[in-house]
């Protein structure tokens, strides 16, 4: 968590920028459900897709702004496919052979077309995602990771990996989730009565296996000839088991509105998945990486967190106060400041002196609450096991230690630790739950049928 950040140096190292990728997945979804929804637009008119290949596959290599393909008059270039691969290669922190991103290309290809399709339908319905907010999702991922500001910048840039690729990535995002608000309408309002529902339906599934589960969805356009799709999706699993980070590969690559979450379905039981892929949960082991599954409409890479049995999950839960002293720079352990030494020494002070969480509270203001006072309900078992070890030896109403980052020193306190079933799901979690499956199902119909009126130009194999 970021008050409990371990000390480091002011340049950021490819791990840290990966990372700044993952914690990028959910601001960018925190983004798009708190803008500004346009008005609807007229529909889109109704030609056919059409598809061709042109071009002699014996041709001189290509150069970097040869056309890959038009979409609806929109033209792709080889750069656009390269850059993108260097954006994979960035953020999964792997040293990606050419092998390797020749395998990847043509779903690279695919998914560009699937961004440009989707930027149509945004701007059909006038929808915009301002400069301002995606200059403040790349400065949030900055700011959530404790780096400097333009520190993710720059080290694109280093790498060669042009900041307009992540910047159009995260505007087709959160402009993607405003279109299905508004495709969903009427729909996405859950009624009483289906929360009531599903709340009787878990009741039947007491006892019956839950999991934990996060997939990576590839779409098979031509379900008679899915070599190419399945080529991929094994290029990604052997990347995931030589350790990319799956949630940096699902919001990379994966087609399902999840990617935005990493690939995280959250708690999920057997009648909510594919067949397919509960037969392969049901035997693989926590961790592992799937092999591919054969799905209704593509391909799904699967990993299992962690599961338990619907209804019945015990954990330890913390309710903490935090006071946070800032410093007026970045901290070089080598050789801190007058100031930083001087918010040591305050810092101990406190630590020996404050005796309930209100207090805390109180002397965080006073600190001005550069962070928050409250962070909310911890689950201690997933924590990190830092974090875990400082509030387990912590009595209910004890301070702790200085907790010492880059920009300040934190002290901790437990107000209230109690278990709890965690399994229990409240309304508000089976509203969420119930929501995101429209959505889902909203986002493959909205893809086929954007490719399904399409004209599309295939101009290399790129």
């Amino acid at each position: 968590m970021r008050w409990f950040s371990a000390i480091r140096g002011s340049v950021p190292s490819r791990r840290a920028v990966r990372q700044a990728f993952l914690m990028g997945a959910g601001l960018m979804m925190t983004s798009a459900m708190g803008a500004v929804i346009g008005p609807d637009a007229h529909a889109a008119g109704t030609h056919h897709a059409r598809h061709k290949v042109a071009g002699n596959p014996e041709a001189e290599p290509e150069s970097e702004d040869s056309i890959v393909a038009i979409v609806n008059g929109s033209v792709l270039t080889k750069r656009d496919v390269d850059t993108r691969g260097r954006l994979f290669a960035l953020s999964s922190g792997l040293d990606v052979s050419d092998d390797v991103m020749n395998r990847l290309r043509p779903q690279i290809v695919r998914q560009l077309i699937d961004e440009r399709l989707r930027m149509e339908a945004m701007l059909e319905r006038h929808i915009n995602v301002p400069v301002a907010q995606i200059a403040a999702a790349i400065s949030g991922i900055e700011h959530r990771n404790n780096m400097p500001e333009n520190s993710l910048r720059n080290q694109m840039a280093q790498d060669g990996v042009s900041l307009t690729t992540l910047i159009d990535q995260i505007r087709v995002q959160v402009g993607w989730s405003q279109v299905l608000r508004m495709e969903t309408g009427s729909r996405g309002r859950i009624t009483a009565t289906e929360i009531q529902q599903r709340i009787d339906a878990l009741k039947r599934e007491d006892g019956k296996p839950q999991y934990m589960i996060s997939e990576i969805f590839v779409p098979v356009e031509d379900p008679h000839h899915p070599e190419t799709e399945l080529k991929f999706t094994e290029t990604i699993i052997q990347e995931l088991r030589e350790g990319a980070p799956f949630p940096i590969v699902a919001a990379q690559f994966s087609q399902s509105q999840s990617a935005l979450e990493g690939g995280l379905l959250g708690w999920t039981q057997e009648d909510s998945l594919d067949p397919e892929v509960v037969e392969v949960a049901r035997k693989m082991p926590d961790g592992a990486i799937s092999n591919p599954i054969r799905v209704a409409g593509g391909y799904v890479i699967a990993t299992v967190n962690s599961r338990r049995t619907v209804g019945h999950e015990m954990a330890t839960i913390v309710s903490i106060r935090q006071a946070f002293l800032p410093f007026t720079q970045p901290l070089n352990p080598q050789d801190p400041t007058d100031q930083q030494k001087q918010t040591l020494a305050q810092a101990n002070d406190i630590s020996g002196k404050v005796k309930s969480c209100d207090e805390l509270e109180t002397l965080n203001k006073k600190f001005g609450e550069k962070h928050p006072s409250d962070p909310g309900e911890v689950r201690v078992d997933r924590m990190n096991p830092q974090m875990r070890a400082v509030l387990d030896e912590l009595a209910v109403g004890q301070a702790s230690h200085p907790l010492v980052s880059m920009d300040g020193i934190a002290v901790l306190m437990v107000c209230k630790r109690e278990e709890r079933n965690v399994a229990l799901q409240t309304p508000s979690e089976i509203a969420d739950q119930l929501l995101n499956e429209r959505v889902e199902q909203t986002s493959r119909q909205l893809d086929r049928d954007l490719h399904r009126r399409a004209v599309i130009d295939m101009r290399s194999k790129s």
